[in-house]
Protein backbone atom coordinates (compact mmCIF):
# COMPACT_ATOMS: atom_id res chain seq x y z
CA UNK A 1 0.00 0.00 0.00
CA UNK A 2 1.75 3.58 -1.23
CA UNK A 3 2.61 6.16 1.79
CA UNK A 4 0.86 8.93 2.53
CA UNK A 5 3.60 11.27 2.19
CA UNK A 6 3.59 13.52 -1.21
CA UNK A 7 6.72 16.06 -1.15
CA UNK A 8 9.63 15.66 -3.28
CA UNK A 9 12.20 18.02 -5.04
CA UNK A 10 11.56 19.91 -7.92
CA UNK A 11 12.24 18.25 -10.84
CA UNK A 12 14.79 20.59 -12.19
CA UNK A 13 17.16 19.77 -8.62
CA UNK A 14 16.79 15.82 -9.50
CA UNK A 15 17.60 16.72 -12.73
CA UNK A 16 20.82 18.39 -12.02
CA UNK A 17 21.62 15.85 -9.19
CA UNK A 18 21.55 12.81 -10.88
CA UNK A 19 23.54 14.26 -13.28
CA UNK A 20 26.32 14.40 -10.64
CA UNK A 21 25.86 11.29 -9.80
CA UNK A 22 26.42 9.44 -12.67
CA UNK A 23 29.65 11.27 -13.09
CA UNK A 24 30.25 9.94 -9.58
CA UNK A 25 29.75 6.77 -10.47
CA UNK A 26 31.66 6.80 -13.23
CA UNK A 27 34.68 8.13 -11.42
CA UNK A 28 34.62 5.59 -8.67
CA UNK A 29 34.78 2.46 -11.05
CA UNK A 30 37.28 3.75 -13.49
CA UNK A 31 40.03 1.63 -13.63
CA UNK A 32 38.87 -0.74 -11.46
CA UNK A 33 38.82 -4.43 -12.42
CA UNK A 34 35.68 -5.35 -13.89
CA UNK A 35 36.17 -8.64 -12.41
CA UNK A 36 35.61 -6.88 -8.91
CA UNK A 37 32.91 -8.15 -6.75
CA UNK A 38 30.02 -6.60 -5.25
CA UNK A 39 29.34 -7.38 -1.85
CA UNK A 40 26.65 -5.16 -1.32
CA UNK A 41 25.29 -7.23 -4.51
CA UNK A 42 25.57 -10.69 -4.05
CA UNK A 43 26.81 -12.77 -7.66
CA UNK A 44 27.36 -8.95 -9.15
CA UNK A 45 30.81 -8.18 -10.38
CA UNK A 46 31.69 -4.13 -11.14
CA UNK A 47 31.19 -4.90 -14.84
CA UNK A 48 27.77 -6.26 -14.35
CA UNK A 49 26.84 -3.24 -11.61
CA UNK A 50 27.37 -0.86 -14.50
CA UNK A 51 25.81 -2.32 -17.47
CA UNK A 52 23.05 -2.44 -15.42
CA UNK A 53 22.72 1.14 -13.98
CA UNK A 54 23.64 2.26 -17.63
CA UNK A 55 20.59 -0.40 -19.30
CA UNK A 56 18.27 1.58 -16.74
CA UNK A 57 19.71 4.69 -17.41
CA UNK A 58 19.00 4.23 -21.06
CA UNK A 59 16.09 2.80 -20.55
CA UNK A 60 14.44 5.67 -18.81
CA UNK A 61 15.73 8.07 -21.35
CA UNK A 62 13.81 6.44 -23.99
CA UNK A 63 10.71 6.06 -22.20
CA UNK A 64 10.83 9.73 -21.08
CA UNK A 65 11.96 11.35 -24.70
CA UNK A 66 9.21 9.07 -26.25
CA UNK A 67 6.50 10.01 -23.61
CA UNK A 68 5.75 6.13 -23.94
CA UNK A 69 1.97 5.41 -23.06
CA UNK A 70 2.84 1.55 -22.10
CA UNK A 71 5.40 -0.11 -20.38
CA UNK A 72 8.99 -0.75 -22.58
CA UNK A 73 11.21 -3.53 -22.62
CA UNK A 74 14.83 -3.21 -21.88
CA UNK A 75 15.63 -5.40 -24.92
CA UNK A 76 14.09 -2.82 -27.31
CA UNK A 77 16.19 -0.26 -26.61
CA UNK A 78 19.66 0.62 -28.19
CA UNK A 79 22.19 0.66 -25.56
CA UNK A 80 25.41 0.45 -27.69
CA UNK A 81 27.90 -1.96 -25.01
CA UNK A 82 31.21 -1.76 -25.12
CA UNK A 83 33.13 -4.88 -26.19
CA UNK A 84 35.63 -4.63 -23.88
CA UNK A 85 34.30 -4.05 -20.07
CA UNK A 86 37.07 -1.73 -19.38
CA UNK A 87 35.12 0.34 -21.56
CA UNK A 88 32.04 0.17 -19.48
CA UNK A 89 32.45 3.83 -16.72
CA UNK A 90 32.98 5.83 -20.31
CA UNK A 91 30.18 4.29 -21.49
CA UNK A 92 28.16 5.32 -18.15
CA UNK A 93 29.14 8.64 -18.16
CA UNK A 94 28.17 9.07 -21.47
CA UNK A 95 24.58 8.13 -21.00
CA UNK A 96 24.25 11.32 -18.36
CA UNK A 97 23.56 13.97 -21.33
CA UNK A 98 20.92 12.16 -22.74
CA UNK A 99 19.05 11.49 -19.99
CA UNK A 100 19.24 14.59 -18.36
CA UNK A 101 18.59 16.60 -21.55
CA UNK A 102 15.08 13.99 -22.05
CA UNK A 103 14.12 14.91 -18.44
CA UNK A 104 14.82 18.64 -18.77
CA UNK A 105 12.59 18.52 -22.19
CA UNK A 106 9.64 17.75 -20.83
CA UNK A 107 7.68 19.19 -18.28
CA UNK A 108 7.89 17.57 -14.60
CA UNK A 109 4.07 17.17 -15.04
CA UNK A 110 4.19 15.41 -18.67
CA UNK A 111 2.12 12.52 -17.98
CA UNK A 112 3.89 9.05 -19.29
CA UNK A 113 4.12 5.12 -18.07
CA UNK A 114 5.96 4.80 -14.58
CA UNK A 115 6.18 1.52 -12.38
CA UNK A 116 5.37 3.26 -9.67
CA UNK A 117 2.52 5.35 -8.46
CA UNK A 118 3.03 8.36 -10.32
CA UNK A 119 2.80 8.35 -13.96
CA UNK A 120 4.66 11.59 -14.80
CA UNK A 121 8.38 12.85 -15.94
CA UNK A 122 9.03 14.01 -12.37
CA UNK A 123 9.12 10.31 -10.99
CA UNK A 124 11.20 9.46 -13.35
CA UNK A 125 14.11 12.26 -12.28
CA UNK A 126 13.65 11.36 -8.91
CA UNK A 127 13.75 7.61 -9.53
CA UNK A 128 16.64 8.06 -11.70
CA UNK A 129 18.64 10.11 -8.76
CA UNK A 130 17.94 7.44 -5.86
CA UNK A 131 18.65 4.55 -8.50
CA UNK A 132 22.04 5.53 -9.19
CA UNK A 133 22.61 7.39 -5.59
CA UNK A 134 22.37 3.42 -4.24
CA UNK A 135 24.07 1.38 -5.87
CA UNK A 136 27.15 4.44 -6.76
CA UNK A 137 27.09 2.99 -3.12
CA UNK A 138 27.29 -0.55 -4.49
CA UNK A 139 30.73 0.67 -6.10
CA UNK A 140 31.87 2.05 -3.63
CA UNK A 141 31.56 -0.41 -0.88
CA UNK A 142 33.06 -2.91 -3.68
CA UNK A 143 36.52 -0.84 -4.08
CA UNK A 144 36.66 -0.57 -0.02
CA UNK A 145 35.17 3.33 0.02
CA UNK A 146 32.60 4.45 2.96
CA UNK A 147 29.33 5.36 0.98
CA UNK A 148 28.87 9.47 1.35
CA UNK A 149 25.67 10.08 0.21
CA UNK A 150 24.10 13.77 1.53
CA UNK A 151 21.95 13.65 4.15
CA UNK A 152 18.81 15.58 2.42
CA UNK A 153 19.55 12.71 -0.66
CA UNK A 154 19.27 10.21 1.82
CA UNK A 155 15.97 11.62 3.31
CA UNK A 156 14.42 12.19 -0.12
CA UNK A 157 15.48 8.40 -0.86
CA UNK A 158 14.08 6.82 2.09
CA UNK A 159 10.55 8.89 0.90
CA UNK A 160 10.76 7.63 -2.24
CA UNK A 161 11.90 4.00 -1.71
CA UNK A 162 8.36 3.48 0.78
CA UNK A 163 6.25 5.23 -2.08
CA UNK A 164 7.72 2.64 -4.25
CA UNK A 165 7.57 0.07 -2.25
CA UNK A 166 4.53 -1.45 -2.83
CA UNK A 167 5.31 -1.38 -6.76
CA UNK A 168 8.38 -3.72 -6.90
CA UNK A 169 8.52 -6.75 -8.52
CA UNK A 170 4.83 -6.10 -9.75
CA UNK A 171 4.09 -5.94 -5.76
CA UNK A 172 4.35 -9.20 -4.82
CA UNK A 173 5.93 -8.42 -1.72
CA UNK A 174 2.59 -6.77 -0.27
CA UNK A 175 1.03 -8.87 1.47
CA UNK A 176 4.01 -10.33 3.17
CA UNK A 177 4.43 -7.01 4.89
CA UNK A 178 1.04 -6.93 5.96
CA UNK A 179 0.75 -7.90 9.70
CA UNK A 180 -1.63 -7.01 12.73
CA UNK A 181 -0.50 -2.97 13.69
CA UNK A 182 3.01 -3.63 14.69
CA UNK A 183 5.34 -0.30 13.69
CA UNK A 184 8.94 0.28 12.47
CA UNK A 185 9.89 3.50 13.41
CA UNK A 186 13.08 4.90 11.19
CA UNK A 187 14.48 8.05 12.49
CA UNK A 188 17.53 10.19 11.65
CA UNK A 189 19.94 12.06 13.80
CA UNK A 190 21.83 14.05 11.26
CA UNK A 191 18.78 15.18 9.66
CA UNK A 192 15.02 16.22 9.58
CA UNK A 193 13.65 12.79 8.70
CA UNK A 194 11.89 10.37 10.82
CA UNK A 195 9.29 7.73 8.87
CA UNK A 196 6.32 5.26 10.66
CA UNK A 197 6.04 2.53 8.96
CA UNK A 198 2.50 -0.12 10.09
CA UNK A 199 1.70 -3.35 9.15
CA UNK A 200 -1.59 -4.26 9.21
CA UNK A 201 -3.81 -6.98 7.59
CA UNK A 202 -4.41 -5.20 4.05
CA UNK A 203 -0.71 -4.63 3.58
CA UNK A 204 1.82 -1.64 4.73
CA UNK A 205 1.36 2.05 5.09
CA UNK A 206 3.84 4.75 5.86
CA UNK A 207 3.91 8.25 7.05
CA UNK A 208 6.33 10.57 7.94
CA UNK A 209 6.56 11.80 11.46
CA UNK A 210 7.50 10.54 14.83
CA UNK A 211 5.59 7.84 16.84
CA UNK A 212 6.09 5.01 19.45
CA UNK A 213 7.10 2.34 16.99
CA UNK A 214 6.98 -2.04 18.10
CA UNK A 215 10.67 -1.36 17.00
CA UNK A 216 12.73 2.00 16.53
CA UNK A 217 15.92 2.54 14.75
CA UNK A 218 18.40 5.63 15.05
CA UNK A 219 21.08 6.31 12.84
CA UNK A 220 22.41 8.87 10.35
CA UNK A 221 20.47 9.47 7.33
CA UNK A 222 23.13 7.33 4.99
CA UNK A 223 23.05 4.33 6.68
CA UNK A 224 19.24 4.37 7.55
CA UNK A 225 18.69 4.77 3.19
CA UNK A 226 21.68 1.90 3.12
CA UNK A 227 19.44 -0.33 5.84
CA UNK A 228 15.92 0.01 4.00
CA UNK A 229 17.56 -0.97 0.45
CA UNK A 230 19.82 -4.19 2.52
CA UNK A 231 22.92 -2.63 1.74
CA UNK A 232 23.77 -2.71 5.65
CA UNK A 233 22.54 -4.68 8.34
CA UNK A 234 21.36 -4.01 11.03
CA UNK A 235 23.41 -5.08 13.39
CA UNK A 236 26.32 -3.52 11.39
CA UNK A 237 26.80 -1.19 14.26
CA UNK A 238 26.06 2.42 13.31
CA UNK A 239 22.00 1.80 14.75
CA UNK A 240 20.44 2.61 18.08
CA UNK A 241 17.56 -0.22 18.35
CA UNK A 242 14.86 -0.10 20.60
CA UNK A 243 12.37 -2.82 20.96
CA UNK A 244 11.48 -5.84 18.62
CA UNK A 245 14.80 -6.23 16.88
CA UNK A 246 13.29 -9.66 14.98
CA UNK A 247 10.46 -6.92 13.49
CA UNK A 248 12.64 -4.69 12.09
CA UNK A 249 14.51 -7.74 10.33
CA UNK A 250 11.47 -9.11 8.85
CA UNK A 251 10.45 -6.20 7.62
CA UNK A 252 13.84 -5.49 6.52
CA UNK A 253 14.25 -8.77 4.47
CA UNK A 254 10.81 -8.68 2.67
CA UNK A 255 11.19 -4.89 1.61
CA UNK A 256 13.89 -5.09 -0.44
CA UNK A 257 13.62 -4.13 -3.96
Amino acid sequence: MRGSAEGHWEHERYCSAIETEIMRFAEVVDGVDPATPVPSCPGWTVAKLIKHVGIVHRWAEHIVAHRAKEPVSQRDVPIDLPAAESGYPAWLASGAGPLVTALRAVGSGTPMWAWGPDHHAHWWSRRMLHETTVHRADAEIAVGRAPHIERDVAVDGIDEFLTNQAYTRGGEHSADLGGKGETVHLHATDADGEWMITLAAEGFTWEPGHGKGTVAVRGPARDLLLLTYGRVQPADGQFEIFGAADLLERWRELSVF
